[in-house]
C-alpha cells in the first residue's frame, strides 16, 4: 500500500479566509459567532450564526459564474484555488488522468433551491426556473466544476454522509491513492447553509443554540449549559498525493494520514447513539488500519457540536476506546468556527494537520464547566492553545442518519 501525504491546503471559514488567518485565529481562541446578516432573524429562534467575514463573493467571480454556480460550489472554488497554490502544482506538467477530485457537501444548494422555490411560489405559478438550477442545487456539482477547473480526468465523485461528508471524501481520497488508484485528490467539503431553511429547520429539530444575547460564547462542547450548536458556513481544501509522486515534484509536505474508520450508529434518525456504539466502531477501524494503538493518539479534534446529548455519547465512546489518560489532548473547535455541517470534518482535519505540524493544540473556548463524568479523564485547553510535542492525531465526524467517520493524521 502507499504512503498517502497532505500537500495542499486551502481554508475559507467564519475565522478565517485563508489557512493562515483560519489557523493564526484558531490558536487564539477567536469566536466566529455573530448576529445574523443574510437575512431577517426577527421570527427566527436561532438569531445568529458563524458567517464569512469581510467576504464578497463578487469579488472573486464574476457575473456568469455568479449566475451559473451555488455559493457552495463558489467556497470550494475559492478554498481549492488556495490550496493548489500552496501545492505549487503545475498541472500540465502532470498526469491529469491520475488526478481526481472527491468532495463533498451535505446540504449542496440548498439556497438556490430556497431562493428558486420562493420566487416561483409568490409568482403566479409559471415555472420561470433558472436554466441552472438543476446543476446549482447538486451535491455532486462542487466536485464536477473543480475537475472541469483544471482539468483533472481521475476519480471524480461527492459522497454524501450529513455532518461526516469532508472525512468520508477524505477517506475515499485516502484510499483511492493508497490503492493505486490515483497520484493525487483534491478533497474536502463545502457548505453554504446560513438561511431561512436551514436555520429554521434545524433549529425546528431543538439543534441550535438559542443564547441569541451572547452569540460569541454559545458554542460551548462539553459544557454542562451547553444548549446546541451554532451554524457555519465555508470550506475545507486538502491536496492528497502518493508520497513518491509527491518527493518526485519537490512538493513540501505538511502531513500524512494513516488511517480512517467508517461506522454507522444503527440508532436514530438524528441522535447519536447514548453508548457512542458506532463513534468506538469508527475510531477502532482507523486505529486498526494505522496499525497503531490507541495509547499513541496524542490529540482528538472532537466532533462535539455542542447539544447536550451528542458530546456525552462522544466523550463516553473516547473513554471506551482510550480508557482514562490525562496525556490525551483534546478539543472541539467548533466553539469557534461554528459547525460547517459537511464541510466540517475538512476544517477539522486542517486543524490537525497544523497542529501536528507545529506542535500545538488548539483550544476549546466558552467552556468553564466540563460534564463532571468526563473533566478529569483528558487533558481538556481551555480557551487558550496547549504547546505540545505530537505524532498523531484524531478527528471525528458525526452525521444525522448515525454516519460515522474518524481519520487519523501522523506527523511528517
Amino acid at each position: 500500500m502507499r504512503r498517502v501525504v497532505v500537500t495542499g491546503i486551502g481554508a475559507l471559514t467564519p475565522i478565517g479566509n485563508s489557512l493562515n488567518e483560519f489557523w493564526t485565529n484558531l490558536k487564539n481562541g477567536v469566536s466566529g459567532a455573530a448576529p445574523i446578516t443574510k437575512f431577517d432573524t426577527t421570527l427566527f429562534k436561532a438569531k445568529f450564526a458563524c458567517e464569512l467575514k469581510n467576504f464578497d463573493l463578487k469579488e472573486h467571480f464574476d457575473v456568469k459564474d455568479l449566475r451559473k454556480y451555488d455559493p457552495f460550489s463558489l467556497y470550494a472554488l475559492v478554498a481549492v484555488d488556495e490550496a493548489v497554490k500552496h501545492a505549487n502544482i503545475d498541472f500540465e506538467s502532470l498526469d491529469r488522468n491520475r488526478i481526481g477530485v472527491i468532495w463533498g457537501s451535505g446540504n449542496g444548494g440548498i439556497q438556490t433551491f430556497q431562493d428558486q422555490m420562493i420566487e416561483y411560489c409568490q409568482g403566479d405559478g409559471t415555472p420561470r426556473f433558472t436554466p441552472y438550477f438543476i446543476p446549482r442545487i447538486l451535491v455532486d456539482i462542487a466536485s464536477g466544476v473543480i475537475s472541469i477547473k483544471y482539468g483533472l480526468r481521475g476519480v471524480n465523485f461527492c459522497p454524501v454522509s450529513a455532518c461526516a461528508t469532508s472525512n468520508t471524501a477524505i477517506i475515499e481520497a485516502f484510499n483511492y491513492i493508497k490503492w493505486g488508484k490515483a497520484d493525487m485528490i483534491i478533497t474536502g467539503g463545502s457548505e453554504a447553509a446560513i438561511n431561512e431553511a436551514a436555520i429554521g429547520g434545524f433549529a425546528s429539530a431543538k439543534a441550535l443554540s438559542t443564547r441569541n444575547d451572547s452569540p460569541e460564547t454559545a458554542s460551548r462542547p462539553f459544557d454542562v449549559t451547553r444548549d446546541g450548536f451554532v451554524m457555519g458556513e465555508g470550506a475545507g481544501a486538502l491536496i492528497l498525493e502518493d508520497l513518491e509522486h509527491a518527493m518526485k515534484r519537490g512538493a513540501t509536505i505538511y502531513g500524512e494520514v494513516v488511517g480512517g474508520g467508517m461506522a454507522a450508529d444503527a440508532y436514530h434518525l438524528t441522535g447519536t447513539h447514548p453508548e457512542g456504539e458506532g463513534a468506538v466502531l469508527g475510531m477502532h477501524e482507523a486505529l486498526r488500519e494505522a496499525e497503531i494503538s490507541p495509547d499513541e493518539i496524542d490529540h482528538i479534534n472532537m466532533h462535539a457540536t455542542s447539544t447536550p446529548l451528542g458530546d456525552n455519547s462522544e466523550l463516553l465512546a473516547a473513554k471506551r476506546v482510550f480508557g482514562e489518560r490525562s496525556s490525551l489532548a483534546v478539543s472541539a473547535t467548533k466553539s469557534m468556527t461554528g459547525h460547517l455541517l459537511g464541510a466540517a470534518g475538512a476544517i477539522e482535519g486542517i486543524a490537525c494537520i497544523m497542529a501536528l505540524k507545529e506542535g500545538i493544540v488548539p483550544p476549546t473556548i466558552n467552556t468553564t464547566e466540563i460534564e463532571p463524568d468526563y473533566k478529569d479523564m483528558f487533558t481538556f485547553p481551555l480557551n487558550k492553545a496547549l504547546e505540545k510535542d505530537m505524532t498523531y492525531a484524531m478527528s471525528n465526524t458525526f452525521g444525522f442518519g448515525g454516519h460515522i467517520a474518524s481519520i487519523i493524521f501522523k506527523k511528517y
